[in-house]
């Protein structure tokens, strides 16, 4: 029997995704997260807390109090929180960030990088500067954070009651780490970097039982996105990259963030974890080739 595996595209209702527990999976673990105020980057730092993680909100903007609201949620989850607004592209305002956080927690446990941004133009027509903004937040501002990080995990060393590691790396990567995306060099080009980056700390520091490892979303419903899945015809369109014919959410991230920085990840290293319903599968590929 021949079955079409795109007979019902479309057709499959919204799914009821399980939450993250509160739970002590993280307990004692002290977290940073870059971009932590909405999108992805919410929902990993309110995932850790849940988990039992302290956690420091990096920002560059908060217009609307969101930091203040995440905080109160996370105290009510029995965590310790704090806002930290920084540039991570900068130099002078990373490093006061890892102190603020040294003298408010200690120490770093997590550090989840994943503040990001997208200048989007053809190559023909990309400015300088939408070049240098976009490497300069996702690519230099990984390593900037990662430096300080490795640092004090190196420093501190394990410490076997809080965690097997001496410290968890996360970055934040995408799909198109591995998938080009015309119109979007300077994004795609960022992310082909993350990759290396991530790899590369990874062979460096194992032997200090240090672990780095990237996520790679594909389509989620953020606000960096919001015109690819807003309607119904985009979500349409968009679905057809998707072989698991759903859009994923920032939740789906946040419960691989969790796992990947416990201990039941332990033996994970310097690999990217893909979160994309398929697309890095090529689903152009699916009926023909």
């Amino acid at each position: 029997m021949v079955i079409d595996i795109y007979k019902n595209k479309g057709e499959y209702p919204e799914p009821r995704l399980p939450q993250i527990e509160h739970s002590n999976i993280l307990k004692g673990q002290k977290a940073l997260v870059t971009g932590a105020n909405s999108g992805i980057g919410k929902s990993v730092a309110l995932g850790l807390a849940k988990a039992g993680a302290d956690v420091v909100i990096n920002y560059v903007v908060d217009n609307d109090n969101t930091v203040d609201q995440m905080i109160k949620e996370m105290q009510g989850y029995g965590a310790e929180a704090m806002g930290f607004q920084a540039d991570v592209s900068q130099e002078d305002q990373v490093k006061p960030m890892f102190e603020a956080m040294f003298k408010k927690f200690g120490t770093i446990d997590i550090l989840v990088n994943n503040a990001g941004i997208q200048r989007d133009a053809p190559i023909d027509q990309m400015t300088l500067s939408q070049w240098q903004q976009v490497i300069g937040v996702n690519l230099t501002g990984q390593f900037l954070c990662a430096r300080e990080a490795v640092k004090e995990f190196k420093r501190r060393g394990v410490v076997e009651a809080v965690s097997c590691a001496a410290g968890k790396i996360i970055c934040m990567s995408s799909v198109h780490e591995v998938i080009p995306w015309a119109g979007h060099v300077n994004y795609a080009a960022s992310k082909g970097g993350i990759m290396q980056l991530m790899k590369s700390i990874a062979q460096e520091v194992a032997p200090y039982r240090i672990r780095v490892n990237s996520i790679g979303p594909g389509a989620i419903k953020t606000p960096i996105n919001h015109a690819a899945w807003a309607t119904p015809e985009a979500e349409k369109a968009l679905l057809t990259l998707i072989p698991y014919q759903r859009v994923g959410v920032p939740d789906d991230i946040a419960r691989v963030a969790v796992w990947l920085a416990s201990d039941l990840a332990d033996y994970i290293t310097g690999t990217t974890i893909f979160v994309d319903g398929g697309m890095t599968l090529y689903p152009g590929f699916a009926t023909g080739g």
